[in-house]
């Protein structure tokens, strides 16, 4: 197909006269199309594999340089900036140059920012503020990459006008391509590169330069993988080796995510660290069309916490009654927190584009490099020489000073002057030329001293710089040396923790809802609390516990609730699906994996924790004593809410003790702070209903109180334990004496009486600080949770105690540590 393409030019006579010519429709828009795409290709999509640069970025860089910017001096409006680089250098539009100049300041996009940006250069949600509002000067790695431009180490190119020249490459000093990464799409070819860890890959290219031969698997030691601006996970490495190995591949990126508590009352999946290039926003707006469409369930609120002080905070609350982890799950395979990322290593390679592996672009950069440090070292030479012919010259000239007056003083003009000192003291021209623009203040002896100082030095730099020029491993030698240092000065931690794994996407492989299993609710003396996965017997482990005793151990489901017992005669609902769950174990439970107390319930100031019973109402019951010597036992007829009393209480009193009963022919015991002890069968107290106040349990001698209440079930191996100090003490600062007794050298006595002694007080002791009874083994723990061995029992009901080495905070049974 052809058609008509008029055109005019100036005829003999100056006229224009009009010019017909037949072309070929197809073959116009084909060179048309080539043209274009080779445009695109090479002077704007993708990078040069040398210096890692699109042409508008090193454009950007290299016109900040000549503009005077540096890291160390102030801002300048960033439209300034991109006026000079559309004017000069780049003319292909603002919008562009600008886009370009973000992306090198965003820290969540590169992981060595190439410029300091200041304002509002945007987020991974939203977009950046116009130029016009924000400032912007080189980074610290620009300065890296423009470093030596003066000293002939790369070629210069004209600009679009040929009215100026620019480089064609950046002296790049270090891998800025896998440093940084980038992104383009040109006409057939599109390029998608991870940023790395510059130790990383910088060791690696100085393993490359020092074992030419290096496999692959030898760099990946240095360079395991990619190391992403805002750390994340990487799940699998068989794409990422492949990549390496073809410059082709992929690797999945997960957000970091922890389990805990976000409310007293549920568990939440908090989000620190999203996929690359994947904004809380984005996330949030999956979660919550995923949660509409019933595509993903048991999630009651998403919260975005993020702020600029603690970083990103996105808040997943889960509905209790789902298992976290499954939700978790579910979340990986529904939206962003899970993505993908393709690995497409092609840039541009002595200007055609390649597909790269990692040991082909370590190789074409040390290429690169070591032909700049070569051209640097060669300009610096000749510098050197230059200036040593000039003060050689000089020397000259100094020591025959007076003559080179007189022959100056008496030409005619400045070319006899020259022409005669250049025959009379065979100088060169450049040598004469010097001499005749002499200040006289540098005819000083000083200044002589300092001229052959400065020959002396010139002569050792001209030595040493073509001993590296005339040896490839001195060359080889200082281009490594120069890595070793950028690494170490401008280096950072990996960010990134990389996984291995089968490379399958997430699948739901726990069950989203948690099953109503037996299980053990326990409360630690230091007031942790958890649940077990079973309701086996709880092994005692045998021996001494690592960590505090457990103070209390309830039977029951994971969906059902266990009541919490207060030292104000409160019985507080706990849902034990709310407790963090203790892995399997054969030894003694350790719940220093737990969660607090004062997470699920807030008691105020003086109100004190005593253990957790069971709210089943085919329970015995539970047993209560109090300071003033009264003993309840309330009837299990509990009502549903969640709060509510147990006992009414005298002015003054307060629950010291509670204990649930297990078939209600347990002994009922008091120790008071005088030394009595008491004890008596639980039928002897009739059970209440809560509003009552219980009745008579010990009678009380003056001054004294209850410090202890508790059970022993009716025939056990059980001992007594007690600790004598000081009433003018602080309570637990004071070891005491500590005794311990069998159980069964105190004989019963009726409710209501006083009992017998059960400690004698050595002198400067007037009160029991601590007494507990219960079955073998005990177990004794301090203030802190640490364990702490009892003696062995005695069988003096009424002596003394022995010192005790720590204080002691709380005792409890085998079956319960």
């Amino acid at each position: 197909m052809a058609r008509t393409r008029k055109t005019t030019a100036p005829a003999d006579d100056g006229d224009f006269e009009e010019r017909i010519a037949d072309i070929d429709v197809s073959d116009e828009m084909r060179n048309a199309y080539i043209e274009y795409s080779v445009s695109v290709i090479k002077a704007r999509a993708l990078p040069d594999a040398r210096d890692g640069l699109k042409p508008v970025q090193r454009r950007i860089l290299y016109s900040m340089r000549e503009m005077g910017l540096r890291p160390d001096r102030g801002h300048v409006k960033s439209s300034r900036v991109v006026g000079d680089v559309m004017g000069k250098y780049h003319p292909h539009g603002d919008t562009a140059i600008y886009d370009a100049l973000v992306r090198m300041a965003q820290p969540f996009t590169m992981r060595l920012p190439l410029v300091d940006g200041h304002g509002n250069f945007g987020s991974l949600d939203d977009g950046p503020a116009a130029s016009r509002y924000t400032e912007a000067r080189p980074a610290f790695a620009a300065d890296l990459m423009t470093e030596g431009l003066g000293e002939d180490t790369v070629d210069f190119v004209p600009n679009y006008d040929d009215q100026l020249m620019q480089p064609d490459v950046l002296p790049a000093a270090y891998p800025n391509l896998l440093v940084n990464g980038v992104s383009g799409i040109a006409v057939g070819f599109a390029t998608n590169m991870a940023p790395h860890n510059l130790v990383e890959v910088i060791g690696a290219a100085r393993h490359l330069l020092a074992h030419p031969s290096a496999s692959l698997d030898d760099l990946m030691k240095f360079v395991p993988g990619p190391d992403l601006p805002l750390g994340g996970r990487i799940v699998g490495l068989d794409g990422i080796r492949d990549a390496y190995l073809t410059g082709k591949g992929s690797f999945r990126t997960r957000a970091t995510t922890r389990i805990e508590k976000v409310s007293p009352r549920r568990q939440g999946i908090v989000v620190t660290e999203l996929p690359y290039l994947v904004g809380p926003e984005k996330v949030i707006e999956k979660i919550k069309d995923a949660v509409q469409s019933k595509k993903l369930q048991g999630i009651a609120d998403v919260k975005d916490l993020t702020d600029r002080k603690h970083g990103l905070r996105l808040v997943v609350e889960v509905k209790n009654g789902f298992n976290p982890d499954a939700v978790l799950e579910q979340l990986y395979k529904l939206t962003p927190m899970e993505d993908s990322f393709p690995i497409n290593n092609v840039a541009l390679v002595d200007g055609q584009p390649r597909t790269l592996g990692l040991k082909d672009i370590l190789r074409v950069f040390l290429d690169f490099r070591i032909d700049v440090v070569r051209r640097r070292t060669e300009f610096r030479l000749g510098k050197n020489k230059d200036r040593l012919h000039l003060v050689e010259g000089l020397l000259i000239a100094i020591l025959d000073i007076d003559e080179v007056i007189q022959l100056i003083r008496s030409s005619d003009d400045s070319a006899m002057a020259r022409t005669r000192l250049m025959e009379v003291f065979d100088l060169t021209e450049v040598q004469a030329n010097y001499i005749l623009e002499l200040q006289l203040r540098r005819l000083t002896k000083f200044s002589r001293i300092e001229l052959e100082s400065e020959k002396t030095e010139l002569e050792r730099l001209i030595e040493e710089l073509e001993a590296i020029l005339g040896d490839e491993k001195l060359l080889t030698k200082l281009v490594s040396t120069e890595l070793a240092e950028v690494a170490k000065k401008h280096g950072t931690p990996r960010r990134t923790v990389l996984l291995e794994s089968a490379g399958v996407p997430a699948t739901v492989t726990s069950p989203l809802e948690v099953a109503d299993d037996p299980c053990w609710v326990l409360l630690s003396s230091t007031g942790l609390m958890a649940r077990t996965t079973t309701a086996d017997a709880l092994p005692s482990g045998g021996g001494r516990s690592k960590h505090d005793v457990i103070v209390g151990a309830v039977r029951t489901t994971a969906r059902g609730d266990v009541g919490l017992l207060t030292s104000r005669g409160r019985m507080i609902r706990l849902s034990a699906l709310e407790l963090p769950t203790l892995p399997p174990t054969n030894d003694a439970p350790n719940l220093s994996g737990g969660a607090p107390l004062a997470a699920y319930v807030d008691l105020p100031a003086g109100e004190e924790p005593l253990t957790i019973v069971s709210v089943s109402p085919d329970s015995a019951g539970v047993a209560l004593g109090t300071a003033q010597g009264v003993v309840k036992r309330v009837t299990t007829d509990y009502p549903g809410r969640n709060d509510f009393e147990v006992i009414s209480l005298k002015d003054g009193d307060e629950v010291v003790g509670a204990v649930e009963l297990s078939s209600g022919t347990e002994d009922l015991v008091f120790i008071t702070s005088d030394a009595q002890l008491l004890h008596f069968g639980a039928a002897a107290v009739r059970p209440q209903g809560r509003a009552a106040g219980g009745m008579a349990g010990i009678k009380l001698g003056s001054g004294a109180r209850v410090v202890f209440f508790g059970a022993v079930p009716a025939g056990a191996d059980a001992v007594v334990v007690t600790s004598s100090g000081s009433s003018g003490a602080l309570p637990g600062t004071e070891p005491g004496s500590l005794k311990v007794t069998p159980y069964a050298e105190y004989p019963a006595k009726g409710r209501a009486t006083g009992g017998v002694r059960c400690h004698r007080f050595l002198r400067g002791e007037d009160t029991l600080v601590l007494a507990w009874a219960g079955r073998v083994p005990a177990k004794a723990a301090g203030g802190n949770g640490v364990a702490i061995e009892l003696p062995e029992a005695t069988g003096k009901r009424d002596g003394s105690g022995t010192p005790a080495s720590t204080a002691i905070a709380r005792i409890a049974s085998a079956h319960e540590a």
